[in-house]
Formats: structure tokens, sequence, C-alpha cells
């Protein structure tokens, strides 16, 4: 830690250059009053490095912290520490063109409004989402209704919508520990992401795009700014891209090149990404891209000036996503395992001493087992890690060869007092999983992971483990996010709508069940049929022949409210929304619509992690 060069401070400077206003106070706030966003709970950062934080992480939440309006170059101006990411701005002929309009709809109304509070009532005339993450889109009707261009790389709607629906419900119990939310603001708790402070809590929006970008050196003008793409897919997002706007030399990079060692695989979870390609798009950003620009800037963090330094900049993050890749395959070509690996992994020193390499969102260790599994899967190759107990048998079985849940609570002590609070944790993990309610080893186990997280440079580590002691501590508590909002639900297509069905039907519950049912959307014409099949609800797009239990006849949207079961989506007048069908235009045996309900099961939002 001593080696860092704290002394540095040109991220600083680079943070603060262009600094016009910041919104003050730093609240977002939703009509009725509740707060989604306050970034002045984070005003205890101007102080020193306590001991209940990483020096490295104190210093990158500082940088992140910095809210305001800034100019990036002329005609270009960004809103940072408003969310997440960043909202960036680009003047045009009649109006300004918005990239990436943050998390919710709330927090970038308030952006908009205080760019306009500076550079006049300029009217939205334009919007590009980099990628399909929902910090790059979520917040788009805050800034427009749809009636302007809205460009995004090819797949977007595809990945945007099946990330936040499909694996939706546990991905946000996750992101709950990874971004710390119910963590208090503090030096004590929640120093934000490391990417950014943590995600608003306000309405997630999505409206589709207009245009399509489908090809490297496409270009388009909107508004009479003139972008030039690189479409960078399976990097950051499984849809993404880089452009330049040669008019202004600027180039933004979306999320593929941020001031911190990124995710190969994000703790909430997702698809594994490809470390390899995600280099070899760098380098094409450098080849198509450098010689025209001047200044490069991001959807999070501050922006990199001059073009030697542009170079330098994307040079080592190319470097370390393909020096990690290529030596996790070197060496478990040579047998190692993937956590094997990341205990022996070192970054080079030349990019150690390097902050923006640094893993304050992702990590050295967590991205070289991402790219163990993206070859090789979750299985290490030795049979005994075939067909292992499930954590609690195995917790139990573990805790009775120790000799009993308060034998391995005081062997855990011993390793805590060593300093081994890794394995303390392993131990008192396996005692609480034993036995949940012994309060000493979950007394204990809150401890240690307490002082993990405020000793870890990462800081979703840090949000892991302090979460994981709050709840160890008070029990789960539900997070306030919801991504399977109207529009993103409205966004799926037909064949995601069927498929988000199927995932909910109780497999054995279904065993015996044996029906078929066509829906006919009148509005778009279009046939489906869904077959109950031994605990499988298959879906067929067009289905020829008759063999269907019931036949319905409904708008896509008279679908979507009757899958959802709010109000009197059934049709039978009743208002329950039980699924009975009644007045719905059909032929067929109604009853079938209720027993497929019966079988539908609702995703658990609060699921335990830390405990049994």
């Amino acid at each position: 830690m001593a080696d860092l060069p704290f002394q540095d401070r040109t991220d600083f400077e680079h943070a603060d250059r262009g600094f016009v206003a910041r919104l003050t106070p730093g609240v977002v706030r939703t009509s009725g009053g509740e707060v989604v966003w306050d970034n002045d709970v984070y005003g205890f950062l101007t102080g020193d490095c306590p001991p209940t934080a990483h020096p490295s992480l104190w210093r990158q939440a500082q940088l992140c912290a910095r809210q305001g309006l800034y100019e990036v170059t002329d005609g270009i101006y960004q809103v940072r520490g408003l969310d997440l990411s960043n909202m960036t701005l680009v003047e045009g002929d009649t109006g300004v063109v918005v990239i990436d309009p943050l998390v919710s709809a709330e927090c970038a109304a308030a952006a908009l409004g205080l760019y306009r509070d500076h550079r006049g009532d300029r009217p939205v005339t334009g919007v590009v989402y980099t990628h399909s993450h929902v910090d790059h889109f979520g917040g788009v009707r805050g800034v427009t209704d749809g009636n302007v261009p809205i460009v995004a790389p090819a797949g977007f709607m595809e990945h945007a919508v099946s990330e936040n629906v499909y694996a939706g419900n546990a991905m946000n119990r996750r992101a709950l520990y990874m971004y710390g939310q119910l963590l208090p603001r503090s030096p004590e708790g929640q120093l934000g992401c490391g990417l950014g402070m943590g995600t608003s809590q306000g309405t997630v929006s999505l409206i589709p795009p207009t245009l399509d970008v489908t090809r490297t050196g496409q270009e388009e003008t909107i508004d009479g700014v003139r972008v030039v793409f690189q479409l960078t897919p399976g990097t950051e997002a499984p849809a993404e891209m880089n452009f330049l706007f040669p008019d202004h030399r600027a180039l933004c990079l979306a999320e593929n090149a941020t001031h911190n060692l990124h995710n190969v695989l994000t703790l909430r979870g997702a698809v594994v990404r490809d470390a390899r390609v995600w280099a070899r798009y760098l380098t094409e950003a450098v080849e198509l891209f450098a010689d025209r620009a001047d200044v490069a800037f991001a959807s999070h963090h501050w922006p990199t000036w001059g073009r030697d330094d542009i170079v330098t900049f994307l040079s080592q993050q190319r470097d370390l996503y393909a020096y990690l890749h290529d030596q996790t395959l070197r060496l478990l070509n040579q047998g190692l395992t993937g956590p094997e690996i990341a205990e022996v992994m070192q970054v080079p020193p030349a990019l150690e001493q390097v902050w923006h390499t640094h893993g304050y969102y992702g990590s050295v260790s967590h991205n070289v087992k991402a790219v163990y599994q993206r070859y090789l899967g979750w299985f290490d190759g030795n049979p005994a890690h075939l067909w292992e107990h499930p954590p609690v048998e195995l917790a139990r079985r573990y805790v009775e060869s120790f000799g009993g849940t308060s034998a391995v609570v005081a062997l855990a002590g011993r390793y805590v007092e060593e300093g081994d609070l890794r394995f303390a944790a392993t131990l008192l993990n396996h005692a609480v999983y034993a036995d949940g309610n012994d309060a000493s080893a979950r007394r204990l186990l809150a401890q240690v992971y307490t002082r993990l997280g405020q000793g870890a440079e990462n800081a979703t580590w840090r949000n892991f483990y302090l979460t994981g002691a709050a709840e160890l501590k008070d029990g789960p508590s539900p997070g306030a996010t919801d991504t399977t909002s109207p529009d993103m639900l409205a966004a799926l297509s037909s064949e995601q709508l069927f498929d988000s069905l199927a995932i909910r039907v109780n497999g054995p519950d279904a065993w015996n069940e044996r029906f078929a049912i066509d829906w006919h959307l009148t509005d778009l014409d279009e046939r489906h049929r869904t077959t109950m099949s031994n605990g499988a609800l298959i879906h067929q797009r067009s289905p020829t022949g008759d063999g269907a239990d019931l036949t319905l006849r409904l708008t896509r949207q008279r679908l979507l409210t009757l899958l959802s079961g709010d109000g009197d989506s059934d049709g039978d007048g009743d208002g329950d929304g039980d699924g009975d069908g009644g007045g719905l235009d059909h032929d067929g045996d109604l009853t079938v619509l209720r027993r497929l309900a019966s079988l539908l099961e609702q995703p658990e939002p609060d699921f335990a992690i830390v405990t049994p």
C-alpha cells in the first residue's frame, strides 16, 4: 500500500476539470417527496481515511462522490454523481442529444434540469444508449416521451429485457449486497461501489430504440451531430458500442474502459463476459479513433484528455484484461483450478502502479475465476467435487466432525486471533448453516465479515461482507429496486414473454399435467401455442393443426395483464385475477387457464444468502 502513488493528484484534477455547478441540495425525490437519490450523504468523504476503510478505496470513493455538471469539451457536458452512471449531453443544431439517461426517470430529469439551468432550456433531440444495462437506459422517460431518435447497438432490446426478467429476481437480491443498498453511508458502512456511489431507487423505464447500430464504421447524424460507431459485443455487456464525435474530437468509451478494473463476471450475477474480445476491441478503438480524439469519456468516472494519455489509458486497460485472460488460460492448462489461479495471479508491476487498473468494482480474484468458468465451467475435474452435499447438509457433517457448534466457534475464534479471517469465515459459515439459530456463531461471523469488508480495496466485496454481517444480525430485508417495470415487461418479445412464464412453472407439481393453449394475439396477428409436457411449458410460434385444449383471442396488452394477475386481468368480472378467463374471447375449455395459473410460482425477493 505504501508503494501506491498517493501523491499523484492527476485523477483529482481531471475529476474536477470543467466543473460548472452542482445540484444543491444533491438530493432527488419523487413527486410524492420520497428520496430516490442522496449524494450529500457522502459528505464525510472529505475527511482523512479512517481505520475502517482501505485507503485506496477511500480515495476512489472521494473521486466518485463528486457531483455536478461538467464541461467535457466544447458542446459536450456530463452530469456526474446523480446516479451510478454519468449522463452525457451533446449540443446539436436545435437541442441536445442525451447519452445514457441513468437508472431512474427522477434522476435523469434532475440531471437534465441541472444542465438546462446553466446551458438554456434546450429540447432533447435524440437519445443514445451505449449498452444494455439498466443504468444506461432506465431513466429515459425523465428526458423524453419517445418522440426523438433513440440509437442503440444491435441486440440491445433482447439483452436489456432478458437480463432483467429471466433471472432478475435473483440478480436484484444479490445486487442489494453488491451495491450495499441497505448499508449506512458512513466510514464504517457503504463507500460506494467503485464504479459510482450506488444505484438510485426511482422509476425504471425503457423506450425501444428507433435506430440500431449494426456495424463498426456506421456513421449517423443526430440533430446535426455526426457520430461514428464501433460495435463491441461481448465486452462489458452483450450489446455495447463505443463511438466518436469527429467534429468535437471526443470519444465515448461506454463502459469498456473506466477508471477501475471492471467485472468479467459481476457479483450480482450475469452471463460471463469475454475478456479476450474485450481487450481486442480496446485495441481496435485505439486504431480507429486515437488520432481523431482529444478527449475520451465514459459512462462512469471522469474523462481523459490528450491523445497520448488516451492511448496510454486504453492500452493499459487492454493489457489488464488480456493479461488476466491469457494467464488464466496458461495456468488452467497447467492443471490449476480457478481458486488456485486466483491465489497466485499477480498483475504486472507497471499496471499495479496505475490507479485505474485497481479492482474497486471487479477484482483480479473473482475475474480470474470467471475466465476459468467461461472455459471450463463450475467443475474443477476433482471427482470429490462432482457430487458434494448441498451447503446445509455439508455444514452439519463438518460441524459434527469437529465436535459440535461450540467447538467450531471456539476454533474459529483462534483463527480470528491469528488474523486468518478467511478460514474463520469458512468455519463459521459451516457453523451457521449447521445451526442457524446459534447466536454465538452468527455474532462472531458478523464480526469477521465486518473486518473483511472494512479491509477490502474492492467496494463490491466490502458491500457483500458488510451486508452479510447486517443480515446475520437483523435478517434479510427486501430491496427497493424493481427492474421488471411496465416498460420492461412491455419490451419483451412474445417469445421472451412465454419464456418468462415457463420459468415460473413448478415442475414437480406439473409432472402429470398435460394441456395445450393457443394464444392468438390479435393486434400483432401472431399465433403461439404453449404445451404443458412433463413439467415443462413448451412454446411454439405459428403452430399448425388442431390439438389445443383452449384457444384465446386477445391483445398483447391483455396478455400482459392476464399473466401479471393484476386487478380484473382474467376478464371474469370478479376483480380477483385468479385466471378464470371469463369474458375472454375463446374456444375450448377455460378451466385449463386456471390449471396453468395454479402451477405458477412467484419469485422470492428476499431469499436467505448468509443463513440456511
